[in-house]
């Protein structure tokens, strides 16, 4: 272990003079209440440390402690279910040492040392060890089964296996011998460093859709599971409500939220509504099955800047279990704003808007982390990545979001006007794109059939049209358009308000399956079929506007219920009575 002083402070960012005993990325402790820091820069002379902690009243010449091993995570069971800062210090736990705040070199264990876990051991002595491999499993939430892994770098033969029972983390429960000789203990848990990726066999293309029962991210905006995607938007257009939704609905085994420098009140309200959520696939509390990482706005600016590696280090672990993980990162522009500031107190060269240089590498090496995988022990399992973008001012053209685009396939961008117009998910339909949708689209075909993909097409078509004829309408008017031009924006605005815009608090709204998506569209595109052939025998296409049908076709999603989707053929029939009335009346 090595011993020095502090020489220099400047908010997180703490010098050593004249010292040689640390090593790059290594993890130290700070002062005589011994904060955690990590070293992140050396020269001849000077060594810089970045601290996780408040750093006020630190005075040079109190001593430094190195650790030997970089910045790592407790990785076992327990982990679901609980609330952790940007160093995976468990704040439940800390609540009920030292109160409400946080208490500085506060050392409390990630995970609970002496809760007793039910294990069931899955070697027996004698068998052959390989990395990666299931040695252990326990049910860690009624939920999920926590499976204990061999670490990577280990093999060789199980000499010493305990029988099944309750054990804690950091008992004994199996030795593995290697090639050389040396004895290996397993616990249940394991240390990881945040930011090296952990292994995996081989990375596979994804051609299976992350299904959210959002319907304009499912039908025109998909996501690969194991892919990337970008939510941007200014204050206030619904980027942390997006992210609630995708959390509660997607089709991941479990979820990682990661609120990385976002206001306090906000995320008391995130573990709040967190709490209070039902997993709708088990019907207990969503809970069960997601972990939170709470590193807000006033908490040290170093953590915040970690806490993205430990969300995504969490992800791995459980990925190299067999499951497919989500991960929401809200948002990594207070992320990167943290690198800008500890950046600008280590004095290097600032590039565009003051950020670093390494801005892009370093969200290239957080979005290249996701990926739908085959794990060392042959089973599957996924990492997918979503990031809330806070541009200021909503300029899309400010460099966090256009290197985050860089990096993802998929782009969410988010419209304060259609928030304010409570039109949600606010998901402008102009300016987001997915570059899955190829990869998806035979996966759709099989299991959704082939319909589903030209019924996506037509109406990104007809959105695409009332795009174009709103420019005319502004300068113009709508009264001097064709009747077939005034089909197309009565069409949209159905699209619009009846498909694309969805209500989460509405029981059969909140989540659609996507054979609903697909009757939907089919109901919408039926409309826009009949009522072209009614335009081209010049009958005007008012008296069926007058008619009301295009508000019923409008509220459909909510007098349809998810279980009962042949009562969309009852709405086909009425289209057709209605438009054949209106003919034999002409």
């Amino acid at each position: 272990m090595s011993r020095n002083v502090i020489f220099g402070i400047n908010g997180p960012v703490v010098t050593v003079k004249d010292t040689k005993d640390f090593s790059m990325m290594e993890m130290v402790y700070v002062g005589t209440q011994k904060l955690v820091g990590e070293v992140i820069g050396i020269t001849d002379d000077r060594t810089t440390i970045q601290v996780y902690e408040e750093t006020t009243g630190l005075r040079p010449g109190e001593l430094i402690t190195g650790t030997g091993f970089p910045m790592n995570v407790t990785l076992g069971p327990g982990i679901l279910d609980n609330i952790f800062d940007g160093i995976e210090r468990p704040l439940k736990a800390i609540a009920d040492s030292s109160g409400a705040f946080i208490a500085r070199g506060c050392n409390v264990p990630a995970l609970d040392q002496e809760r007793k876990w039910d294990m069931t051991l899955k070697v027996k002595q004698g068998d052959k060890a390989s990395p990666g491999q299931i040695y252990a499993t326990c049910p860690e939430t009624p939920a999920i089964e926590h499976r204990c892994l061999v670490p990577p770098a280990l093999s060789g033969t199980f000499t010493k296996v305990m029988e099944n029972g309750s054990y804690r983390v950091n008992d004994t429960i199996a030795e593995i011998t290697d090639e050389e000789g040396t004895v290996h203990p397993l616990t249940l848990c394991q240390h990881w460093p945040i930011r090296t990726p952990r292994p995996v066999k081989e990375r596979q293309p994804s051609f299976v859709p992350l299904i959210t029962g959002q319907r304009v991210i499912d039908t025109l905006f998909p996501i690969a599971k194991g892919g990337a995607a970008a939510i941007p938007g200014g204050f206030g257009s619904g980027k942390t409500m997006t992210q609630h939704q995708l959390a509660k609905w997607c089709d991941a085994d479990i979820i990682v939220y990661v609120g990385c420098g976002e206001r306090g009140n906000e995320m008391s309200q995130v573990l709040e509504e967190f709490g209070a959520l039902i997993d709708p696939k088990s019907g207990r509390p969503m809970t069960d099955r997601t972990v939170l990482i709470a590193n807000t706005s006033n908490m040290p600016v170093a953590a915040r800047e970690a806490s993205i590696y430990t969300g995504v280090t969490l992800c791995e672990y459980y990925r190299d279990m067999g499951y497919h993980v989500a991960m929401m990162a809200d948002s990594s522009s207070r992320w990167a704003e943290a690198l800008r500031e500890i950046s600008g107190r280590l004095e290097e060269m600032p590039a565009e808007e003051g950020f670093p240089a390494y801005l892009p590498s370093r969200l290239a090496e957080f979005y290249e982390r996701s990926g739908l995988v085959k794990n060392l022990n042959e089973s599957e399992g996924s990492v997918t990545l979503i990031g809330a973008v806070s541009p200021a001012g909503g300029d899309f053209s400010e460099p966090v979001t256009q290197n985050t685009k860089r990096f993802t396939r998929c782009f969410w961008a988010l419209d304060k006007s259609l928030a304010y117009a409570r039109h949600y998910p606010a998901i402008n339909w102009m300016e987001s794109y997915s570059e899955y949708i190829n990869d998806l689209n035979p996966w759709y075909e099989k299991n959704i059939g082939p319909e589903f993909i030209k019924y996506r097409s037509e109406i990104s078509s007809i959105l695409l049209e009332e795009n174009k004829l709103m420019e005319i309408v502004k300068l113009i008017g709508a009264d001097v358009l064709p009747d077939d031009q005034k089909l197309v924006i009565e069409i949209a605005k159905v699209i619009r308000v009846g498909f694309l815009q969805q209500n989460a608090f509405h029981p059969e709204d909140t989540y659609v399956p996507l054979e609903k998506q697909k009757r939907m569209m089919e109901v919408i595109l039926h409309l826009y079929h009949k009522a072209k052939e009614l335009v081209t025998t010049n009958i005007p296409i008012s008296g069926l506007v007058q008619s009301g049908l295009f508000d019923k076709i409008i509220k459909m999603k909510y007098d349809v219920p998810n279980n009962k989707l042949e009562l969309f053929d009852q709405y086909l029939s009425e289209i057709d009575k209605t438009i054949s009335g209106l003919v034999m009346n002409s």
